[in-house]
């Protein structure tokens, strides 16, 4: 027999302690993106780093509206995801046109040199390969969580809508 549907009330718990927990650290984790890249005077990252940090706090406000049983709350979480992955890819492309890849150590430039070597690759073309390995994990990693996320808070607007109504 197969189980029920969580009831409108559990819907609105969840999404809401989802909410919080994402919005908390996209706030967070964007804020000290945004403060790192300000202290190394790289302003266009920084700025997208708030805009990031926007997101979360979107997010969060959403989370306030659903506290305060308005299901207009719904609409700011669901906003925010396109807004954090607009600004994650923004940021992908900005370190990959624009940003030179960082000096490397003298104790890993050996062990680059050998990895380079392996592959058959200059050290500078081993380094950009990797760059935009990692920076295009990173789009496609933020395309999946963001989607995600956003097709869960779609989902859940009905049922919160309901929960929300029902409790007036």
């Amino acid at each position: 027999m197969p189980t029920p549907p969580p009831l409108p009330e559990v819907v609105v718990a969840r999404v809401a302690r989802i909410a919080r927990f994402d919005g908390l650290g996209v706030l967070a984790l964007a804020g000290a993106f945004a403060l790192v890249s300000a202290l190394d005077h790289k302003v266009a990252l920084a700025l997208i780093g708030l805009a990031a940090a926007g997101a979360g706090a979107a997010e969060l406000h959403g989370v306030a509206l659903l506290g305060r049983r308005d299901a207009g709350g719904m609409r700011w979480l669901l906003a925010s995801q396109p807004i954090l992955l607009a600004a994650v890819l923004a940021y992908c492309a900005a370190r990959l046109w624009f940003v030179p890849l960082p000096q490397i150590p003298e104790s890993f430039r050996n062990l680059i040199a050998f990895s380079a070597e392996q592959w058959g690759m200059s050290v500078e073309a081993y380094l950009g390969f990797i760059n935009r390995l990692t920076l295009g994990v990173v789009a496609v990693a933020s395309v999946a969580l963001q989607g995600g996320m956003f097709i869960y808070y779609w989902r859940r607007r009905a049922p919160v809508r309901q929960a929300l109504a029902s409790e007036l």
